[in-house]
């Protein structure tokens, strides 16, 4: 519904007024007159009708975009006749809200906000700012939106995949910072990429990536035992949620079917591989050195890394590793920490493990490493 208002309104804040007017509406009007057959309808109707009525009344008067609006196509019991163009509002609504022009703490707020349906404080907590500071964010991208005459719609051909890049980036990130701890989060991510997928069924990275989201979730619940962070190997498979795990590997399917060989699809992939067992350790290293290819990622070499040294052993996975330049990246240690134990390195392993310990910002991660630690004292004492 606020897609298909920004539309037709042009303005975010506008729409967003206008649809909060319609709901105080239905609930006035509503518990005398019964539920409409069509309520969405009845509020987009309403609202366009309030965003007319507040626009004039503020002097807001821009003739061409008011006349536009005020054509709205009502049948008899004044509900708009067809609500057929609302999927492909959301997806100019999702381009939009992700433009390139706009920051990109702004694109991740804005698309929370607009197709996540969350609150700005329940924003502003998820990614640890103030509320002010959120809403900041937001009334600056709505203000960019407007000023720059961002377009509300999909882009051309020529200019859709770099685009849509943009838009898989955001949902990744969204995904990445739930799936950190916040489920609430990542389930916002993963029903954007179904939506996604809805809207654009015959990309391949859209598939990819809702795949991708979905394998990893499926196995959130066993990721944390008692607060504590337990591996992959170490969880317990009973847990995992054999729906979604049908779900994503369908979605890879689909992404492969359509010939899809992009980083989204070789991610999903790989986290399909994962749910395996035994898992398929020389196939899942190949995999990763076709995704370092792809992307020239350090952090794409790291996992290869660890995946030679599963099926070739840890020295051969060690070799890749000093050769990344991660300093700054807590997971780089870990790795390499790990790595140097298996090889009882032990004094090494040690201060690759402090140092990842000093990087770590979550609890669970500084226990876990702790608990390394202390594994790694009380085997050579």
């Amino acid at each position: 519904m606020l897609a298909s208002l920004i539309r037709t309104v042009g303005d975010f804040d506008l729409a967003e007024e206008a649809l909060q007017e319609a709901y105080v509406a239905a609930l006035e009007h509503w518990p005398r007159s019964g539920v409409p057959d069509r309520p969405g309808a009845w509020l987009v109707t309403v609202a366009r009708r309030k965003a007319i009525d507040r626009a004039r009344r503020d002097g807001l008067r821009q003739q061409k975009h008011l006349a536009a609006t005020a054509r709205v196509d009502d049948d008899d019991d004044g509900e708009v006749s067809d609500m057929s163009a609302v999927p492909d509002d959301r997806l100019r609504l999702m381009f939009t809200c992700c433009h390139p022009a706009l920051a990109a703490e702004a694109r991740v707020a804005l698309t929370l906000r607009t197709l996540g349906g969350l609150t700005t404080p329940q924003i502003a907590k998820a990614f640890l700012v103030p509320e002010a500071t959120m809403a900041q964010r937001l009334v600056r991208a709505k203000r960019k939106i407007k000023d720059a005459g961002i377009p509300f719609r999909v882009p051309p051909g020529h200019l859709l995949p770099d685009r849509l890049a943009a838009v898989l980036a955001v949902e990744y990130l969204i995904f990445n910072e739930g799936y950190g701890g916040r489920g609430d989060l990542a389930e916002d991510a993963i029903r954007l990429g179904r939506a996604l997928a809805e809207l654009m069924p015959d990309e391949p990275e859209v598939h990819g990536l809702l795949a991708l989201m979905v394998l990893h979730d499926a196995r959130r619940n066993a990721r944390l035992r008692g607060g504590e962070l337990v591996l992959l190997d170490e969880q317990d498979r009973g847990a995992w949620d054999g729906v979604k795990i049908e779900e994503g590997r369908a979605s890879l399917e689909r992404a492969l079917a359509l010939q899809g060989r992009g980083p989204y699809v070789l991610q999903a992939a790989i986290a399909s591989l994962h749910v395996d067992e035994p898992r398929d350790w020389p196939q899942i290293a190949a995999l990763y050195g076709e995704l370092a290819r792809l992307t020239g990622s350090p952090v794409v070499e790291l996992n290869r890394a660890v995946a030679v040294a599963e099926a070739e052993g840890p020295a051969a996975g060690l070799a890749i590793v000093d050769r990344l330049d991660l300093d700054g990246y807590r997971y780089f240690h870990s790795a390499r920490a790990d790595l140097l134990r298996r090889l009882e390195r032990v004094d090494e392993a040690r201060a690759a493990y402090e140092r990842s310990l000093a990087l770590a910002s979550a609890e669970h991660e500084r226990r876990f490493l702790r608990k390394r630690l202390a594994d790694l004292d009380a085997a050579n004492t």
